[in-house]
């Protein structure tokens, strides 16, 4: 009776294309090895079939591999009765798809060999012993992975660029492992800039941009295909806005390093736009949520609590609403806890407007802007939306402190926002001067 052969596929992986370019690399001496072991088997029935599964440059923790797909499709096809690698690790870096990949071998009748490592998946001991050989494998990776993150975490925090593509007003010094200004770029940087605190919406920035034919940045990919060059969005807009890079610095764990690269705006300019953002942010939050929103929303707290207070309401017959400002601490640890509990919206909000000309400014040209500002929002307050009410107090106002002990109300002023204001509401007699 004629032996079965068995038909072995040799697989070999690399991670980096490193040299791959030499006569005799590391995947043909995975190769060579695996056949020696074949042919140590010959007695056995087994057999090398002659298509190659190679793949250089393609990192095992994932299986998006072209060969190793190849490998699975010739599988299904029956093609192939074992699977030979010179090691555990060079089929898969993940514990996760190894698993899989063993049990898609098992529904095909496959059997998987390491040579370096003496076993097979013929047998139960074979089986734990590469289960715990690929544990192993999986935690070097994942010590890789955590050493590469602290070096590249240490390299931010002195300012250094860490690679990828550079973006927009800068390109990159591969000599130096540096980013440079591209002068003609960093000029649309700052027009960009510019055009956001004029226009005041990354909508209207993004389409003045694309009216005048501006364009994204363009660069090389790994193919040697150019890409980029297209017309600017609202999110490539925003993360123009948004980088921290064009001021110099480095973002990174929620602090601001000093960078290594020269800045094309100054800090100043890039904490204006990001202050305007951040109030235009929660603008949209709290107009999508107008029909519960109150003027003092995110403003007003509770004085005896140091707690926040919350916009509510009542109806009363389906037809009076009756809003409230509520303790935030009353509200959690009951009612009992708080002296100040609630208050009526609508009288607050009022004598919040009342007090306005009160409200104590140090700086004497702020003191002069905020009169200028005080005087036209009065003039236009009975015309304003409950939306553009909410809005006004955000700029003129950090905090109010309500305490119904004392029947006192406190107004926290907010300089920069009534910069923003004075800027906004004197803009046309600027132009007209």
């Amino acid at each position: 009776m004629e032996e079965k052969k068995i038909k072995c596929a040799i697989y070999t992986r690399k991670s980096t294309n490193e040299g791959l370019e030499k006569d005799f690399t590391t995947l043909d001496a995975q190769r060579e090895s695996a056949e020696n072991y074949i042919k140590s088997q010959k007695d056995a029935g087994w057999t090398i079939i002659r298509e190659k599964y190679n793949d250089g440059g393609y990192t095992g923790a994932n299986t998006e591999r072209p060969a190793l797909k190849r490998l699975l499709d010739d599988i299904k096809a029956g093609k192939i009765d074992c699977v030979v690698v010179y090691k555990v690790d060079r089929l898969s870096r993940s514990l996760l798809d190894f698993t899989k990949l063993l049990e898609f071998f098992d529904q095909n009748n496959v059997t998987f060999v390491s040579v370096t490592q003496h076993f097979n998946t013929q047998s139960s001991m074979g089986r734990l012993t590469l289960n715990i050989l690929l544990s192993f494998a999986q935690f070097e990776r994942e010590m890789i992975s955590e050493r590469t993150k602290d070096k590249m975490g240490a390299a931010r925090k002195k300012g250094k660029w860490v690679g990828g593509q550079p973006i927009l007003g800068y390109d990159l010094d591969r000599e130096n492992h540096k980013i440079i200004i591209n002068a003609q770029e960093a000029k649309l940087v700052r027009k960009i800039f510019d055009i956001y605190l004029r226009e005041n919406s990354i909508l209207k920035t993004t389409t003045i941009l694309n009216e005048e034919g501006f364009t994204t940045k363009k660069y090389m990919a790994k193919s040697g295909r150019i890409t980029g060059g297209k017309e600017f969005s609202k999110n490539n807009v925003h993360l123009i806005l948004n980088n921290p890079i064009y001021s110099g610095r480095v973002y990174f764990d929620k602090k601001m390093f000093p960078g290594e690269h020269a800045a094309i705006i100054s800090p100043e300019l890039f904490e204006k736009v990001t202050e305007r953002m951040d109030y235009n942010r929660v603008n949209r939050k709290i107009r999508k949520n107008s029909k519960c929103a109150g003027l003092l929303s995110q403003l007003i707290r509770c004085k005896a609590c140091n707690s926040a207070m919350f916009h509510s309401y009542s109806m009363k017959d389906k037809v009076k609403k009756y809003r409230y400002y509520i303790c935030v601490n009353a509200q959690k640890k009951g009612y009992g806890v708080c002296p100040t509990r609630s208050v009526n919206a609508e009288e607050v909000e009022n004598a919040v407007y009342d007090l306005l000309p009160n409200l104590e400014i140090a700086d004497p040209l702020l003191s002069e802007r905020y009169r200028i500002v005080l005087q036209k929002i009065r003039d236009r307050w009975n015309t304003y939306t409950a939306e553009e009410k909410h809005r006004t107090f955000k700029h003129l106002l950090r905090e109010v402190d309500y305490s119904r002990e004392v029947g006192t109300l406190g107004l926290n002023p907010y300089p920069k926002g009534i910069e923003m204001l004075y800027e906004e509401l004197t803009r046309g007699e600027k132009d007209e001067n």
